[in-house]
């Protein structure tokens, strides 16, 4: 669907919502109908589906009258209906039905449709008494044992609302792809509430319970072409720190704040709200803790094995004295850096992710995950043990992603990818178990790795970026000064990847132009240019 007629359609159901009847609640009081009949659009937050299988979709709206004031829909249930169809115009319905929206979860509405055909695409809409949502579109995964022709994959992260526009979103729009990987910092934890991006970014309100996170998804989920990049395609989503807090690491914070698990828990509770995630049952502390790791296959083409590297890795090494969070330190000062019990992942999602490689029948096995794993020394290296190196990435785990890159070597699946995001920096890099020695027969390159920028979030200089790159021979490009995302297209014979940067971030009219291209050929672990 071209942006436009996007723009048209939201237009036309928040017209159409004006007349949105009482008959719509559920155990409504009649002063409770009135104020409902008087409020403004309910879906004001657009629609999104996402967590693709052959014969299912999660369908995903949250019923927002307002964005900024969370007491503008009534705390009541409403009954909402949704509509799935497998053409646009909604004249071939093949499921429909009601899903009662509480304010339990801030009125938020995951529909699991089951039942759908593989490989293909349908239309869903929801309604609240008169009022439609905007239209999506959506996806289900191919025939588990087929190989499909292609994937197109967009890739993004880290969209800071202080720092520009969602242009970067609008283009993914325009690219039509088969499926969007976000890869964390979907929100950031503070900013003026307001719905326009801001010229320049001010720390302020930031979010601690579950009421000021809920308002902070509102805020950057009213953006008009993030919602069309939602309503695309089929979503699979991980997260990074920033929906919670900065640099946070399993139960610790940066300030090592006494009740840091309330806090993390609402932040938690507020992400699911948000996403059109399939959620495995919780455990009896709920929200708490979430399991959001996830295998998803792509027909025999691809096996995404979706990671979550904050819940339960390790506190940072070498943290500052009386603080938690990331540090600059080196591997000779810290040597807490290479205790082998440093975990990223926890053995429970080590295993896991151990199992799914080892079975998998995948062509390519794609780690989608949250920030840089390759060696990133931020000083030229004199002696071993003289790199230089931010905590807070894999850097930070040294002897975890030892380990995760045995587990890749040792499984034999097929031509793993890792992507990543956090950094707002485009890398092109190869994985070996040395570093910083070329690769050869006896240090082979065992994954290939793309890191994206980011939507928005600043990052350093390019020039310093250029000394990067030039230190560290594994890593092939680096660019930091665009905003963006990548684009890859899938085939059993190869997997080429686009960066796509933004002439200007802070313009939501921008253009978009391909900054490097990169291919890795079936069987051939390594990068090749263009």
């Amino acid at each position: 669907m071209d942006s436009q007629r996007r723009i048209f359609l939201l237009s036309t159901a928040r017209i159409a919502a004006l007349a949105a009847a009482g008959g719509a609640l559920s155990g409504s009081s009649a002063s409770a109908a009135a104020r409902l009949n008087g409020a403004g659009y309910p879906f004001a937050l657009g629609v999104a589906s996402g967590s693709p299988l052959p014969d299912a979709v999660v369908l995903w709206t949250r019923i927002c009258y307002d964005p900024l004031h969370v007491g503008a829909t009534p705390a009541i249930t409403l009954s909402v209906r949704w509509e799935i169809a497998d053409d646009e115009a909604f004249r071939r319905i093949v499921a429909r039905g009601s899903v009662q929206a509480t304010p339990t979860l801030a009125h938020s509405v995951h529909v699991d449709v089951g039942g759908l055909a593989p490989g293909r695409w349908y239309w869903y809409r929801f309604m609240l008494g008169d009022a439609v949502s905007p239209v999506g579109r959506t996806r289900t995964a191919p025939v588990p044992d087929t190989l499909p022709g292609s994937l197109k994959l967009a890739v993004a992260s880290c969209q800071h609302w202080e720092f520009g526009a969602y242009a970067a979103h609008r283009h993914i729009t325009a690219a039509a792809p088969d499926l969007v990987a976000f890869l964390g910092d979907y929100i950031y934890e503070w900013g003026p509430y307001q719905l326009q991006h801001p010229a320049r970014a001010v720390r302020s309100n930031e979010s601690f319970t579950l009421d000021e996170y809920r308002t902070r998804y509102a805020q950057y989920k009213s953006d008009l072409d993030l919602q069309g990049a939602h309503e695309a395609a089929p979503w699979i989503v991980t997260w990074d720190d920033h929906e919670v807090s900065n640099d946070y690491a399993n139960d610790r914070d940066e300030l090592l704040t006494p009740n840091f698990m309330e806090r993390r828990a609402a932040a938690y509770q507020a992400f699911y709200e948000h996403m059109p995630l399939r959620l495995l049952p919780l455990g009896r502390r709920g929200f708490v803790d979430m399991r959001i790791y996830q295998r998803y296959d792509w027909g025999r083409l691809a096996r995404f094995h979706v990671l979550d590297d904050r819940q339960y890795r390790a506190h940072h090494a070498c943290a500052r004295p009386g603080r938690g969070g990331s540090n600059s330190v080196t591997t000779r000062s810290c040597p807490d850096l290479l205790k082998p019990e440093r975990t990223m992942l926890g053995e429970e999602q080590q295993r896991w992710l151990q199992a799914g490689l080892d079975k998998s029948p995948a062509h390519w096995n794609i780690l989608a995950q949250q920030t840089l794993m390759a060696q990133s020394s931020q000083v030229p290296i004199l002696r071993p043990g003289d790199e230089r190196i931010w905590t807070d990435g894999w850097d930070g785990y040294p002897m975890a992603r030892q380990h995760l890159l045995n587990s890749l070597q040792s499984s034999g699946a097929r031509n793993p990818l890792v992507l990543s995001g956090d950094v707002h920096t485009f890398y092109a890099t190869e994985l070996s178990q040395d570093a910083m020695r070329p690769a050869s027969r006896d240090n082979p390159v065992i994954a290939t790795e793309f890191c994206g920028t980011s939507i928005t979030s600043s990052s350093r200089p390019q020039a310093r970026t250029a000394e990067y790159v030039a230190m560290n021979p594994h890593i092939r490009y680096g660019r930091s000064d665009k905003r963006g995302y990548m684009l890859l297209n899938i085939t059993p014979e190869k997997t080429t990847t686009l960066f796509l940067g933004l002439d200007n971030v802070r313009d939501s009219a921008s253009n978009i132009a391909t900054l490097a291209s990169f291919t890795v050929h079936d069987g051939k672990p390594g990068l090749q240019r263009g």
